[in-house]
């Protein structure tokens, strides 16, 4: 199993931050090689979801579900399929707004990859974790959006490339 753990400083409320990272649909948005999220059903835990990622050239489908879930501070998505992963979101009060943390422990499917692109995913899956909280701060920091959630002339290439 390969780990990461990222956090990151918010200059917004926790509860903006949250509801904006643990919404699914957001995903293509800011998670670099996130491609679609789909058949999205439920609230909370229990939630699930379907998602295609593309990472070193490949793609991979997998459903994950919310399995722990504290309103406003912390969610766990679990994942099964091509990448089987248990992804941490959360968010505590900070002084300048609201830090930020996730953390995911995941398998990369080796038969696909071989084991030495197992090494290179993992580095490059953990500068990706990196981007993608600098995504999430880039916009919703600075976008004009009274709802923190983004326009659409700001939005993400949803192919991941």
């Amino acid at each position: 199993m390969a780990w990461t753990k990222n956090s990151i400083i918010v200059n917004l409320p926790p509860s903006r931050v949250f509801a904006y990272v643990n919404d699914p649909n957001n995903l293509p948005d800011w998670m670099p090689g996130m491609i679609e999220v789909r058949n999205l059903s439920g609230f909370g835990e229990g939630q699930q979801y379907d998602w295609t990622y593309k990472m070193l050239g490949f793609r991979f489908r997998g459903q994950s579900v919310v399995v722990e879930y504290e309103p406003g501070t912390r969610a766990v998505h679990q994942s099964i399929g091509m990448i089987s992963s248990d992804w941490t979101i959360t968010v505590e009060p900070h002084e300048e707004g609201t830090k930020l943390t996730t953390e995911a422990e995941y398998s990369i499917p080796v038969v696909v990859l071989g084991k030495l692109a197992e090494n290179i995913a993992a580095r490059w899956n953990d500068r990706d974790m990196q981007a993608a909280l600098l995504n999430v701060k880039e916009m919703m920091e600075n976008r004009h959006d009274p709802t923190g959630l983004g326009s659409d002339e700001h939005t993400r290439d949803r192919r991941g490339v």
